[in-house]
């Protein structure tokens, strides 16, 4: 995928997940201040994991603040649209599922550039995926979704390892990538629907 392509999906994925983290906020009872944090460290937490443990310096964030600003625009005009207009209770779940979509293959693909081996790409997608999302919930106090039965991580693991299995098969890599991307959404929205969980493991 053309370098530019995956920026422009990556500031995406920042601004979903700035509404997921904007709305998290709002609904823990947060000053406008504490919104601007929650929706700013949930779009950057998870790139900044990422970029941490591959070593990627300057961290992308400190590099192109760009993406600061779209950030902090994105939860000033969620705090905004949540004054006037009513949200779905769900619209968090499906903000940060899509985020979580989002980010998890672009993470896959910036690892996969860097010749990193599956194993280390699944990880990385998975990190880029969940991790703004754990630090937007310990601060929101809540439990976060990862560690919880929710289909979540275990859905960005399985979106990445298709990306991989059609780049491996040849298929185009935006072909690959929308199909990724994909198996993250459709696994994440279909358990929120569903109530799909994960097996829990009990102690005698």
């Amino acid at each position: 995928m053309l370098p530019q392509m995956l920026y422009v999906l990556d500031l995406i994925g920042c601004a979903v997940f700035a509404v997921s983290g904007a709305l998290a906020a709002g609904r823990a009872g947060l000053d406008f201040f504490g919104v601007m944090v929650i929706a700013t460290i949930t779009a950057i937490g998870g790139g900044s994991v990422r970029d941490v443990l591959m070593n990627r310096h300057p961290i992308f964030w400190i590099r192109d603040p760009r993406y600061l600003y779209l950030t902090c625009v994105t939860g000033l005009l969620t705090v905004l649209w949540v004054q006037y207009l009513p949200i779905p209770a769900q619209s968090l779940l499906i903000a940060d599922a899509l985020g979580l979509a989002l980010f998890a293959i672009c993470g896959a693909q910036l690892a996969e550039a860097a010749g990193y081996r599956s194993i280390i790409v699944v990880l990385m997608g998975t990190l880029t995926g969940t991790a703004g999302g754990v630090i937007r919930d310990v601060l929101s106090a809540h439990v976060p979704l990862l560690l919880r039965k929710d289909v979540y991580a275990s859905a960005a693991i399985a979106g990445i390892c298709v990306y991989l299995l059609l780049k491996a098969m040849r298929v185009p890599e935006a072909w690959a990538f929308v199909a990724g991307f994909v198996v993250v959404a459709a696994m994440r929205l279909l358990a929120l629907a569903h109530g799909w969980q994960l097996p829990v493991f009990h102690m005698a």
